[in-house]
Formats: structure tokens, C-alpha cells, sequence
């Protein structure tokens, strides 16, 4: 694989290891939503929310529209959501305590099936 999108790949992974983008990226699983929308639901200032929503944006993440004095964003992708979803059921998965288990021929994580 090329340096290029392994590098892309881990920055675009960062971003997702803030509890608030996290927050952005289900809030907008609904919708699209204005800046002042999403700044009101997370409970955060505005320079903070601006923060987080141009760094989504500067790795594509989301998409803006401008209405007037409105800024309004959604998820440029949709298989960003899917991606944040399943990464969610694993993980309550492990935090339930659900068994995990390595495979012997892949360097896969899957989960174990038990009667």
C-alpha cells in the first residue's frame, strides 16, 4: 500500500479519537445539522465546536452548504457511518464482556461463537 493512503488513513483515524467528533459524527447520522444546531446539542462553545467541525472537514469526513449566514454540515460519506457503527457494536461487544478470539490464518479479530 502506498505511503500516501497510509499516511491519509492515520490522520483521518485521529480524528476519531475525540469523544466530541465522535459525538458529531451520530449527531449527524440524522441529518444535516448547522453549526449552531450542532454546537447547542454538544453543549460546547462555539470556537470549540468550530475546531472540531473544520478538522472533520479538512479530512473529509463532512460536507458543508452555506444558506445565507447558515453553515450546514453532514457526512460526506455514508460508509462513514457504517464504518462508526460497527466499530460502536464491537466495542460494546468487548466492554460486555463478549469472548474475542484471534484466528489462527488471518490477522483478524473475530468473534466466538458459543452454544
Amino acid at each position: 500500500m502506498r505511503k500516501e493512503v497510509l499516511d491519509f488513513h492515520a490522520e483521518f483515524c485521529k480524528t476519531f479519537s475525540n469523544a466530541k467528533r465522535l459525538e458529531i459524527i451520530y449527531l449527524l447520522k440524522e441529518g444535516e445539522q448547522s453549526a449552531g444546531e450542532i454546537t447547542k446539542k454538544l453543549g460546547i462553545p462555539k470556537a470549540n465546536a468550530s475546531q472540531h467541525l473544520a478538522r472533520m472537514r479538512n479530512v473529509r469526513i463532512l460536507e458543508t452548504r452555506r444558506d445565507g449566514v447558515n453553515i450546514y454540515y453532514r457526512i460526506a460519506n455514508r460508509k462513514i457511518t457504517q464504518a462508526c457503527s460497527l466499530m460502536q457494536d464491537a466495542l460494546e461487544q468487548l466492554i460486555a464482556g463478549a469472548p474475542v478470539v484471534k484466528t489462527q490464518k488471518t490477522n483478524h479479530f473475530t468473534e466466538r461463537i458459543t452454544p
